[in-house]
């Protein structure tokens, strides 16, 4: 086999080794909490911590990958990925848990990025929808047996063995990645935005933290002082990157309609997403008392959904375009969503599992419209910035989802004057997501009807090029 036809399935290492982690953790989250002496809750400092690493490093994937090229990085954070791991392995502590988590963040802002970075400057445009969905096939096989070994492992074993899976999966990406992958780089390369590295890493790391807390475990007030310096260092940042010859996040990417509308519009549907792999299992498992394994059991069935649309979202663009898939896929997604608010104990397990399915295709169907439809006006010289910022746009987005997903909880449970979780402050938490992922739809309503065409092959027409004089600093296609 030619390396060219590798590169997906070495990419795609990485992306199965990162969500099938995700995916085994979330099943596992409350026997973590019971072993480490903390509220299932508290653990979604945890999820936060993660996210927030890979806020804070992927600004600078892109930068690093030019600088000192992409087999070069992508090696080192499978590295890191795994150093990570067991770190998780061996934590004890709510504290040593998080940071263990934040390292593994460190490697995933390195290891997915520059994979994406390398297809998409190896590929022509119209090939992109299809070869990001191919990379993500095998990705999706980690969520469909991530759920039920994460399961079996904590009920008949050991949680902390969950984290020794990440192990030989990364080795083998490492000898693969030394051996097939290009070490490309770029020939000028601009010195690294070190200020608005500093600006944008504490941004969003206080913003998320501060979120995530949410005066749990720590006091309220600290809480508050870490939104309030959080949105002063974006403010900061923002001002600075309008100054910059080259700022570490292109903004000016934002006067793009397509890019634009894929971040707003992608990171609101991201916010009902994001919440359901913490709220999902805490359900099931302290709200219906089910075993992580059977827990598990059923929330896998969802990733199977996702995998069986990956083959038919070309077909489907070709037929719809980007503009009406999005319409009307954020208002469905959203829906399913809400669903999962509906569940009770005497739920047949057969119903949720079939419900859970059927979320899967759609959510999977908007993913991979929205990664693609992102880099539709991008020139290639822009490639890397666009990446590095899609990239923390989607993390971002997901974080908020726990956070707004565990306040929503907490909230409920405040509000109902009761002293633990129950099923109906799930329902609250579900239907306050899937509201604002609904609201996505006004985004994508924006979109003009040929958006993204030569990507999707609907309607294939010329479409109006901006001017050469163009304020974004985006080098017209």
């Amino acid at each position: 086999m030619r390396p060219s036809r590798l590169l997906p399935l070495i990419i795609a290492t990485a992306l199965f080794m990162e969500n099938t982690d995700s995916t085994v953790i979330a099943t596992s989250l409350p026997m973590i909490a019971m072993d480490i002496g903390v509220e299932p809750i508290a653990l979604k400092l945890a999820l936060t911590s993660y996210l927030v690493g890979l806020a804070i490093f992927i600004p600078v994937s892109g930068w690093m990958a030019d600088r000192f090229g992409a087999k070069t990085i992508f090696t080192a954070a499978l590295g890191v990925f795994m150093a990570g791991s067991l770190s998780c392995a061996w934590a004890n502590s709510l504290e040593g848990f998080v940071f263990a988590r934040f390292v593994q963040g460190m490697g995933g802002a390195m290891m997915v990025p520059v994979g994406r970075l390398v297809l998409l400057r190896s590929i022509p445009r119209n090939e992109i929808v299809q070869a990001l969905a191919t990379l993500t096939i095998p990705a999706t096989i980690g969520p469909i047996f991530g759920p039920v070994l994460g399961g079996f492992i904590t009920t008949y074993f050991d949680w902390r063995w969950i984290f020794f899976i990440n192990i030989p999966i990364g080795i083998l990406g490492i000898f693969l990645s030394i051996r097939f992958i290009p070490n490309i780089k770029e020939e000028q390369i601009p010195p690294l935005d070190i200020v608005g590295f500093l600006l944008s890493g504490m941004g969003l790391a206080l913003l998320m933290m501060g979120f995530a807390s949410g005066g749990h475990l720590v006091p309220l007030r600290v809480s508050i002082a870490c939104v309030l310096l959080g949105t002063l260092c974006i403010v900061l940042f923002v001002l600075h990157a309008r100054r910059t010859p080259h700022p570490v996040m292109k903004l000016g990417l934002f006067r793009l309609p397509t890019f634009r509308a894929s971040i707003i519009g992608g990171s609101m549907f991201r916010v009902g997403i994001g919440a359901i792999p913490f709220l999902l299992p805490l359900l099931l498992q302290i709200g219906f008392g089910l075993s992580p394994l059977a827990s598990g059991s059923l929330t896998f069935i969802s990733a199977v959904g996702a995998l069986f649309t990956k083959t038919l979202a070309k077909r489907v663009l070709e037929l719809t375009g980007f503009r009406r898939l999005l319409i009307v896929n954020s208002l469905i997604g959203a829906a399913f969503i809400a669903i999962n608010g509906l569940f009770t104990p005497m739920t047949p397990h057969w119903a949720i599992m079939l419900l859970l399915f059927a979320g899967g295709c759609f959510r999977s169907m908007q993913f991979t419209s929205l990664n693609a439809i992102a880099y539709a006006d991008v020139s290639q010289r822009d490639m890397s910035s666009a990446t590095s910022l899609s990239s923390v746009a989607q993390q971002v987005s997901l974080s908020t989802g726990v956070a707004i997903g565990a306040a929503a909880l907490e909230t409920s449970v405040w509000m109902r004057g009761a002293g633990t979780m129950g099923v109906p402050d799930f329902a609250v938490a579900f239907w306050s997501v899937a509201i604002i992922a609904a609201l996505s739809s006004l985004v994508f309503l924006k979109l003009p009807p040929d958006a993204g065409a030569e990507m999707s092959g609907h309607r294939a027409f010329p479409r109006p090029q901006p001017s050469s004089g163009m304020e974004t600093g985006v080098e017209p296609r």
